[in-house]
């Protein structure tokens, strides 16, 4: 059986890092951290995402600031919050909620953000910072995984990694951070010829396309490292629960180990916001 990584304890672990931090950075230097959340309608999943950050930010010390514009807000509208949170110094942290509503330009919005304050990490600038091996802030969940990833392998030098799902917000910087690790990496997605193959030849197999049990057991390496980025919710048996984009069950008998779903990455995701968020006070503060 696969060993199954937590990734609700390594989250809770680096939280406990966090908040050791973050007590350090207000007696030491006066800097409070603080992170703004812009949630846009009432939309019922988003809603709960937010309120898990707003917990977590209370457990780590940091000041969450939300805004909560009706869903008929106007593009000029939303601007303007992001301008003025761009604008404020004590904020160094901004997060626009995604979806929005259909009427409102998600991109301009999203590069309206000061890269600086972008903790989601999905600014242009982020982005090509990313892409050219710079620092920047970085997409959580793929800075999630491969914190766990490199907790679990330690060097993943020479590695063959595929990543399946080419995603602006998981699969391409996911992509990017295993190449900055010496992996050789694959990114593949729903035209590949032969997936199943493609997918047998990864030493790390990275699961983000948001299809319930997509990947196989059989698709995957003996002894290889899972990361199942999904988190699909299906109706089984009566009940309704949360599946990975990966068999789990089937997987656990070959793979040498695996993020469960719930219990895997999205802990993590909410953790390494936090971690973004301390990165950039630090950096706003000139601190290393």
């Amino acid at each position: 059986m696969a060993t199954r990584i937590d990734g609700k304890a390594f989250a809770d672990n680096l939280c406990d890092k966090l908040a050791d931090e973050v007590d350090a950075l207000k007696k030491e230097h006066g800097l409070q951290p603080c992170i703004a959340v812009v949630l846009v309608g009432e939309d019922p999943a988003s809603q709960v995402y937010v309120r898990n950050k707003v917990r977590r930010c209370q457990q780590l010390g940091i000041t969450s600031i939300e805004h909560r514009p009706s869903a008929d807000i106007t593009q000029d509208e939303l601007m303007a919050i992001i301008d003025s949170l761009n604008s404020d110094e004590t904020v160094h942290g901004i997060l626009v909620q995604l979806p929005l509503p259909d009427h409102l330009d998600e991109e301009a919005v999203i590069n309206a953000i000061r890269a600086d304050k972008d903790v989601d990490g999905f600014n242009i600038l982020n982005v090509g910072l990313l892409s050219v091996g710079q620092n920047g802030l970085v997409p959580c969940t793929p800075l999630g995984s491969l914190m766990m990833l490199k907790d679990q392998l330690g060097d993943l030098s020479g590695l063959n990694a595929v990543v399946v799902g080419r995603s602006n917000i998981v699969g391409k910087p996911m992509a990017q951070l295993l190449l900055q690790e010496n992996c050789t990496v694959t990114i593949a997605h729903s035209r590949t010829k032969n997936l199943p193959e493609v997918c047998r030849r990864a030493d790390i197999l990275v699961a983000a396309v948001g299809r319930p049990r997509f990947v196989q057991g059989d698709w995957i390496k003996p002894g290889a490292t899972v990361i199942d980025v999904g988190i699909n919710r299906i109706e089984e048996d009566g009940k309704s629960r949360l599946v990975g984009d990966v068999d789990y069950d089937a997987a656990s008998d070959i793979a040498g180990a695996i993020t469960p779903v719930p219990g895997g990455v999205g802990p993590m995701t909410i953790a390494c916001l936090m971690y973004n968020t301390v990165a950039a006070a630090k950096a706003a503060s000139g601190i290393e």
